[in-house]
């Protein structure tokens, strides 16, 4: 079908050129070959007169004609969507939806499990994907590689609606048979010890406690750099390292693993964990459902401290760190590369 010479089934193809700035990327995305999608980009250059997407250096780049076109051409195909296509009423009994979510090993131990037993209860037929986060989560929501984001609210877009889940804060963990966690955590014997901490991806983003404690005037000594939060456990078993971890993941794995958990000895600020996803899927049903169960799973599995077992707190005289409180305005203008999870 054409429109003043225009055939607009070359709008799919148009968006998913412009979004993934790839002919193979977006041939991937609009399922079609490799081939027709350049032929498509052809066509399109030759009825707006403009090259649209050029090669500079390793990769290709949006001309400013096509940059004035990302948003026309994505509001015309939204407007499409939602005023002709038929929404199929959303039955999580009976729906079959691949779901996919980015989140890190911790949100999937502490909140995604108990999240997704739910939901197999009444929706058994839902699929789940889990991707571990990468360098830049916001940009792979914007391109629909995902349906959720779940991170800390700091690192959320404005752009796209959220809820918060949950907030949680730090302990110490370490072996139980560490001869130096038979007493109280203080200051002084916290950075006399050997540190294990989690950075993720290319660029090596800390973990949240790992940027934080940076900005103190002691620094600790970082022994052992993983990658991901739940092989700082196994990391300081049978050693005489520590590992600052989030609450929540310390009370799971000390019912399992020979784990002492103690009280940090700095005044860590709290995180909270907030779901996102693109406001484009806002009236999604089955969206709307998934968000609702997880923050039923994240209401019905908030922490409670028992101090029992293997979990000894700290002293009331603890020392507290002289750092200033991290602000969100402090937050926000790291680069995203730098952003910690």
């Amino acid at each position: 079908m054409r429109f003043q010479r225009l055939d607009l089934n070359l709008l799919v193809a148009l968006d998913a050129l412009l979004t993934e700035k790839s002919v193979s990327l977006a041939a991937e995305r609009i399922c079609l070959s490799q081939s027709a999608t350049s032929s498509a980009l052809g066509r399109l250059r030759e009825y707006f007169g403009d090259e649209l997407l050029v090669i500079k250096g390793r990769q290709m780049v949006l001309t400013a004609r096509a940059e004035e076109l990302i948003e026309p051409v994505r509001a015309v195909l939204e407007q499409i969507r939602t005023t002709i296509s038929t929404v199929p009423v959303f039955d999580p009994a009976t729906s079959d939806r691949t779901i996919t979510i980015m989140a890190s090993d911790y949100v999937t131990e502490v909140l995604l499990a108990d999240t997704l037993n739910a939901i197999r209860a009444r929706a058994p037929n839902m699929r789940f994907e889990i991707q571990t986060m990468s360098d830049s989560p916001i940009d792979r929501l914007e391109r629909g590689s995902v349906d959720f984001l779940v991170t800390v609210d700091y690192a959320i877009s404005a752009d796209h609606p959220s809820q918060i889940l949950f907030e949680d804060g730090y302990v110490v963990i370490g072996w139980e048979g560490n001869p130096a966690l038979q007493q109280p955590m203080t200051r002084e014997l916290y950075f006399e010890l050997g540190h294990v901490t989690a950075r993720f991806g290319k660029t090596r983003v800390p973990a949240f406690e790992d940027w934080f404690v940076r900005r103190q005037k002691q620094q600790r000594r970082v022994e052992v750099i993983a990658p991901s939060f739940l092989s700082l456990p196994g990391l300081v078993i049978g050693s005489e390292r520590i590992a600052t971890v989030h609450r929540r993941l310390a009370t799971r794995i000390a019912e399992y693993l020979p784990i002492r958990v103690q009280e940090v000895p700095l005044d860590i600020p709290p995180i909270r964990e907030a779901i996102q996803w693109h406001i484009s899927r806002n009236s999604d049903p089955a969206i709307r459902w998934v968000v609702e169960q997880t923050v039923l799973a994240a209401d019905s599995g908030r922490y409670q401290d028992t101090s029992a077992g293997n979990v000894l707190p700290i002293s009331l005289a603890r020392e507290k760190s002289a750092a200033p409180r991290t602000t969100r305005e402090e937050f926000h203008n790291l680069p995203p590369a730098h952003k910690p999870w």
